[in-house]
């Protein structure tokens, strides 16, 4: 604290060198935020039993602040998509994600859930969860270890310590807009993507129009 006091250009009196720190907003409002992140209480694989044993005695999660795992994703910052993301999961995921205040994190568990793993190219597993939303943190593994889990919650921690007020996008004057949830039909269809397929269609119309009156016999 006198180091911190004594490097700083405001004029700290000697009698209360050593009882007074001088720091930065950032710094005390990252420091809050990084030593109470709450996880999402859910898990959709075989990563979720890692996820499981993480948050038992003998890995002690509670020394970051991240043992409290809320059932409720409006009481959430950070959700762990923890094992394989198929495309039926895929619209709960992002409706879960939009209903989470900010600031929020993503952390994609596992090999699926950061680029499909064994069953990538599968005719129902998505090719990572963020092809649908932002991924802050990745952990390598099938599955990850819960010593892996614990070094991911830790470079979250370095990331948040990075942020500035001024700079995230949770402060900032343009409105954000949730994220569109995914229709499953046939397949997974993106609401942003209904324009280019309306497009497309005209397009074949016009075509098939085209190819109609060409083929068909001129009258005299």
């Amino acid at each position: 604290m006198t180091e911190a006091a004594s490097n700083s250009e405001l004029p700290v009196p000697d009698e209360l060198r050593g009882q007074v720190a001088i720091t930065s907003l950032d710094k005390i409002y990252n420091w809050g935020r990084r030593n109470s992140v709450w996880p999402m209480m859910f898990g959709l694989a075989c990563c979720a039993i890692e996820m499981i044993c993480t948050a038992a005695s003998r890995y002690d999660i509670a020394r970051f602040g991240m043992e409290l795992l809320r059932p409720s994703p409006r009481q959430s910052d950070l959700m762990i998509v923890s094992g394989t993301v198929t495309k039926k999961m895929v619209p709960q995921i992002v409706r879960l994600y939009n209903q989470m205040p900010e600031p929020k994190y993503v952390m994609a568990m596992g090999a699926c859930a950061s680029g499909g793993g064994p069953f990538k190219e599968g005719y129902n597993v998505v090719s990572g969860i963020d092809r649908f939303v932002p991924v802050d943190v990745y952990v390598p593994g099938c599955p990850p270890t819960p010593q892996a889990l614990l070094h991911g919650l830790i470079r979250l921690q370095e990331k948040i310590d990075g942020q500035s007020i001024q700079s995230v996008r949770w402060y900032d004057d343009k409105p954000s807009e949730a994220i569109p949830v995914p229709i499953l039909g046939p397949d997974l269809v993106d609401p942003r993507d209904s324009r280019l397929f309306a497009k497309g269609s005209q397009s074949a119309a016009v075509s098939q129009d085209t190819v109609a009156a060409a083929a068909s016999p001129s009258r005299a």
